[in-house]
């Protein structure tokens, strides 16, 4: 079966359903994008292992050539959920309008598979000197648990890793982490006319926070990176929930933050730290505390400004490399041995939204680009 064009190659994976959500009834199976890829790239010639992550989830590696070194090219397949009445057009539709290509995964990333095949299909005719691997993941938006098992697999992928989020085009050797964690509360209620009778599980939270919010300017006072737009590190405080009436002490609070840290900022050395601010409020207000991740942090990522990747795509984009404030799946292709860069032609101010789109100006400049670094790190 001949390849379809790129054009129809976007619109299908566009086409495929594959949201990644913690709310289990939003949450959807990507084994039709994998197929897809799957097919195509099998076609084309590439060995194709499809690893199923958990029920429903899978992650794509295809290779072709062999040996230790190489490029790998990484995105996710799925996408976050989507609010299908504030669409202006079916978001999974690809649609054409005022130069861009419009669609739920067009930026925010199946759209960059396409971009991949379109740029690698002249190069077929070469001998690989060195592998290359096109990596397709499951639930980056939500557990990022396909990286992770990657991670844990320890299977070494190649010399060189290119993760293609939305940035504009320009390399990215930075990132923050992301921890989400909460804090559980359980004092005594009773009747609020005398506060004997009770031990006040919001007053033990309001002094909590206050000692997060001290912790926090000592951190933003020590750490400190001026190649993010925001260069300290961040705690936000997200939402708090307790009690029920006005005349009953309040026996339960629950308070969701997250914290974003430099790269260099130890995680358990933060959550000891908070330990430790928390231990002392317990006792003094006769509570008990609970201090625990939502999820697993994602670490920050840091690939060093002289590394051989970073240096060949400053040259190849004429871009300095920069730093994001969001994250990715850089950190856990680290862990693996790769050099990683996070590079891409969408926008992040239209990811995760409505009406999110792909300049059509972006898809040339972006598989030549992509040509050059597969015939750096595969044919030379």
């Amino acid at each position: 079966m001949p390849l379809p064009t790129l054009k129809d190659q976007f619109a299908a994976l566009i086409a495929a359903p594959s949201v990644s959500c913690t709310q289990p009834a939003l949450d959807q199976s990507n084994r039709q994008v994998i197929d897809l890829l799957a097919g195509w790239l099998g076609d084309l010639g590439f060995t194709c292992d499809i690893q199923q992550v958990s029920p429903g989830k899978f992650n794509l590696l295809a290779s072709r050539g062999t040996g230790p070194g190489g490029l790998v090219l990484a995105g996710h397949s799925d996408t976050v959920p989507y609010d299908e009445q504030l669409w202006s057009s079916d978001p999974l539709k690809l649609t054409e309008v005022d130069g861009r290509w419009i669609g739920l995964g067009s930026c925010d990333m199946k759209g960059f598979f396409a971009l991949v095949i379109e740029a690698v299909v002249p190069l077929l005719e070469h001998d690989f000197k060195q592998p290359l691997l096109i990596l397709a993941t499951c639930d980056e938006e939500s557990s990022m648990s396909g990286a992770r098992a990657l991670a844990e697999a320890g299977q070494p992928l190649g010399r060189a890793a290119v993760i293609g989020e939305p940035t504009g085009l320009r390399p990215i050797r930075m990132h923050k982490g992301i921890l989400m964690d909460r804090i559980d509360i359980l004092g005594r209620s009773g009747h609020s006319s005398d506060p004997s009778l009770g031990r006040s599980a919001l007053e033990a939270m309001h002094a909590a926070m206050g000692e997060l919010m001290q912790l926090r300017g000592e951190w933003q006072q020590t750490y400190r990176n001026p190649q993010f737009t925001v260069p300290t590190p961040t705690m936000n405080f997200g939402c708090i929930h307790g009690g029920d009436n006005p005349n009953r002490i309040c026996g339960q609070c629950a308070l969701e933050f997250d914290l974003r840290p430099l790269p260099g900022m130890d995680v358990e050395q933060l959550r000891a730290a908070i330990r430790q601010k928390l231990a002392p409020v317990a006792e003094r207000f006769e509570v008990r505390i609970d201090y625990a991740p939502l999820f697993p942090e994602v670490p920050a990522f840091e690939q060093a400004a002289d590394a051989e990747l970073v240096q060949v795509a400053e040259r190849l984009t004429g871009h300095r490399a920069e730093a994001v404030a969001f994250g990715t799946e850089a950190p856990y292709l680290q862990q693996l041995g790769c050099q990683t860069i996070v590079l891409g032609p969408g926008d992040i101010a239209c990811a995760h939204q409505p009406g999110e789109y792909l300049e059509m100006s972006r898809i040339e400049p972006t598989v030549r680009l992509l040509r050059d670094l597969i015939r750096h790190y595969c044919l030379h």
